[in-house]
């Protein structure tokens, strides 16, 4: 639980850890952005209690951020914060109006998620030389695994040993908000992470549960996961955004582009509904329109 030096972002944040059951990393952003908005209207106002916080306050820091050059998607992402936090106090009694009514959120510019090609992901794994040994093999397969399963990158790290199953060949992930999904992957896939854990084993003992450890048998972080995927993406790809989450974009966009159902994918994510899976067919109708214009004559 992140500290805060305002009681009332405190409470919030027990409520998001506790009631929402939100993630670590989403109870951070929060309390990020409330920090961030209240230090600003103490500097500039001499005013934190959430009761006197007045619209022009939320416009004026709105306004300050743009001038910074940040995006409208950022952006909307705070005063996202601020209508939660404030909704949360309202409903117990601790504001009586909301600052937040008349704030409008600006328009989000499209941007199609972006992926890696078919041709460069088989170049990073029939390609790209790994190091020998135990480290190699468990990059390649952390790599693998995200491609294969378009898991996040938390539910990598956050992968027990009791949550692959080696008969069935799926995997139990906890995702956003604690929900439980199960993700199906291949003999093969299954059999190379049961000679993964065995060498943990032999390497470190029994002691950490995590399917992935560091070099020094400790559970893995986000920024291990994420070094890895941007240090051998950069050796088959000149994207912009070499991050774990590109595999996740990659599997969503890869399978719609070979026919899969909207709705199998969105269960395959882990999404809670259908409007957070749709942006891929956007790269499914984009790769059709590439063919169109390559294959008719008229084009």
């Amino acid at each position: 639980m992140p500290e805060t030096n305002h009681p009332h972002i405190q409470d919030f944040l027990h409520f998001l850890e506790f009631q929402k059951r939100y993630s670590a990393h989403t109870i951070l952003s929060y309390a990020t952005d409330l920090g961030q908005f209240f230090d600003y209207c103490q500097l500039q106002y001499e005013e934190s209690d959430p009761g006197k916080i007045r619209t022009e306050y939320i416009r004026s820091w709105l306004a300050s951020l743009k001038l910074e050059g940040m995006e409208s998607r950022s952006l909307n992402r705070k005063i996202s914060t601020l209508k939660s936090f404030f909704k949360y106090l309202l409903r117990e009694g601790k504001v009586e109006t909301t600052p937040l009514a008349t704030i409008i959120s600006p328009k989000n510019r499209k941007r199609l998620p972006q992926f890696i090609e078919t041709e460069d992901i088989s170049a990073l794994f029939t390609e790209v030389v790994f190091p020998q040994g135990w480290l190699g093999n468990m990059q390649k397969l952390i790599l693998n695994l995200l491609y294969f399963t378009g898991m996040r990158r938390a539910e990598l790290i956050g992968l027990k040993e009791n949550q692959v199953d080696f008969s069935n060949a799926t995997l139990k992930v906890l995702g956003k908000g604690n929900k439980e999904r199960i993700i199906p992957t291949s003999r093969e896939m299954v059999e190379a992470i049961r000679a993964h854990i065995a060498e943990k084993h032999r390497l470190f003992g029994t002691g950490c549960q995590q399917v992935f450890v560091t070099e020094k048998g400790l559970p893995l972080y986000p920024k291990y996961v994420y070094n890895v995927a941007n240090t051998y993406l950069a050796k088959v790809t000149t994207i912009d955004k070499k991050s774990p989450h590109i595999f996740r974009h990659s599997f969503a966009t890869h399978l719609m582009n070979n026919g899969a159902e909207l709705n199998a994918v969105k269960e395959l994510l882990g999404h809670s509904s259908l409007a957070a899976t749709q942006v891929y067919t956007h790269n499914s109708i984009e790769k059709l329109k590439d063919v169109f214009k390559k294959a008719h004559p008229r084009a």
